[in-house]
Order: structure tokens, then sequence, then C-alpha cells
């Protein structure tokens, strides 16, 4: 099973010192690492990038520094030459790669996307696509209805752009099983969001995906109704850390026991993780 690592900003990272750390961790966990990364969540610093040393954004949001930085990661991971080696020590001309390598790691990298141009960005890339819980623009349709759209037309520029592999997708929601009286307490989350919502994020106009809070039998009727969730492979469950490890841990657990097996998931028990995939 793949452990999915976290959602790191590319504006403020060192490609290259990055992409040397993915592959010291994807090494020591043996090829289980699925690392997302992303433009980031909106910037609480004004033009906090350049405190890192980062000029020439012509992006308030830093995009474009972001977007530069992941290609230059991406590059780094597969092995391409970085610089120039001593000619002293490798003689004239010769070429150093980043260390470690760890081969296969770069099928394992997924690009957070907020709009389908962005989708499509990452489709043409060859990199897998996480969808979060809110799109950074508002269509017809239901939320849910512009991420199956989203997911699709992601998918089409991943062939147009000629990649030969069946690429990962991923979508996120909060979903809170109520199978006790002592799970009550999310009915209040349902109950709040039980309905998409409508925001301004980083000045665009942004459509938030409902929260499910129900019985179990209902939230699987309610999922299988849910066209991003079925255009998907991976389903991520999106929980408040502020309700702490407990109530977390309990989410996790009536999802994985009552709701995961009906929607045709399956354990995995392969090697030390024990998670649930897709079958």
């Amino acid at each position: 099973m793949e452990r999915q690592s976290y959602n790191q900003d590319m504006p403020y990272e060192n490609p290259l010192y990055f992409a040397e750390e993915a592959a010291q961790l994807d090494l020591i966990a043996d090829g289980r690492v699925a690392l997302g990364v992303s433009r980031g969540s909106p910037e609480p610093a004004l033009r906090g990038w350049e405190s890192f040393g980062y000029t020439g954004s012509e992006d308030p949001r830093g995009a474009d520094i972001a977007r530069e930085h992941f290609e230059k990661f991406m590059r780094a991971i597969k092995g391409e030459p970085m610089t120039y080696a001593d000619p002293v020590q490798y003689g004239a001309g010769a070429k150093l790669a980043i260390e470690p390598q760890s081969p296969g790691l770069a099928e394992r990298i997924w690009w957070g996307a907020g709009s389908a141009k962005t989708a499509e960005w990452a489709g043409e890339r060859g990199v897998n696509l996480m969808s979060s819980t809110l799109l950074t623009e508002a269509n017809e349709g239901s939320f849910a209805e512009q991420q199956a759209e989203q997911l699709r037309r992601y998918r089409e520029a991943f062939r147009a752009a000629g990649h030969t592999r069946t690429p990962r997708t991923s979508v996120s929601r909060s979903v809170f099983p109520i199978v006790g009286p002592e799970d009550e307490i999310f009915s209040y989350m349902g109950a709040r969001e039980s309905r998409d919502q409508v925001g301004v994020i980083d000045g665009f106009t942004s459509v938030f995906g409902r929260t499910y809070a129900d019985s179990p039998d209902t939230l699987v009727e309610q999922l299988k109704q849910d066209q991003a969730v079925m255009e998907s492979d991976t389903l991520m469950l999106t929980n408040p850390s502020q309700l702490g490890p407990e109530l977390n841990l309990r989410i996790l657990e009536n999802f994985a026991k009552y709701v995961a097996p009906e929607l045709g998931w399956q354990p995995n028990t392969e090697g030390p993780v024990t998670g649930y995939e897709i079958s």
C-alpha cells in the first residue's frame, strides 16, 4: 500500500533539496510514498516566497514560481542531470543528477488542482491528480458534477500528451458515519454543511463541496450518487483536526468498517501498513 505524504507548498521549496528529501523518504519507505504537492493554500504573507530567497513572480499567489519549482523537481527525481560536475574530478563536460535516486517515485507524485485548467496542466505533465473539497471556479452544475468534469478533462489532457500509463486521481470528502449515540456529535457537521457552499478564495468565486454525515447505509447511497467520487479511483477523507485524535480515529474506523466495503473497497493487508484501496 502507498502511504500518502503531505501536501507541500511549492513556492517556498528549493526543488533540488526537496527532490533529494523525497527520494530518501521513498527509499526508507520501500517505495511506498505517494507525495502530494501544489501551489499551496491562500498566501498568508505578502509575497512570502521572497523571504525565502525566491524572486521574479508576476502572480500575487506565487503560482508561476510554484510551477517552475515543480517542473525542476520532476526533472530531478526522474534522474536528469541538474548541474555540471567538477571537471578536475569527473572530466570536462560531465554532469550530475541528484542523489539518491528512487526509481518509480515520479509516477507517485500528485499535483493538487483547484480548477479544470490546472488539472489539464497536471495531466500534460503526466503526474497524478488530487482534487480537494473546493474548486476555485464556480460553473454550472453541482460541486460533484464540476469536479467530475475536472477529472475527465485531466485524463483527456494526460492521454493527449502521449503518456501511456494509467494515471491516478483522488477526490477529498468530509464523511462522518453515525453508528451509535457517541457519534451524534457528527450530525451537527452535516446539518451545517449539507449542501454546496459558494464563497471567495484568493479573489476567485469558489464552490465548496458538501459534508456527509449520516448512517452508514445512507452515506453509501449518497456517495454512490456523487459523480466525482465515482469518477475517481481514490477517496481521501478530510477530517477536522480540532476534533482530536480519538474522534478522528473513530471516524476512520467507522468509515473503514461500515462504508468503504459497501463501495467496493477491499482491505489491503500487504506489508506493514494496513489500509483500504479500490478493488
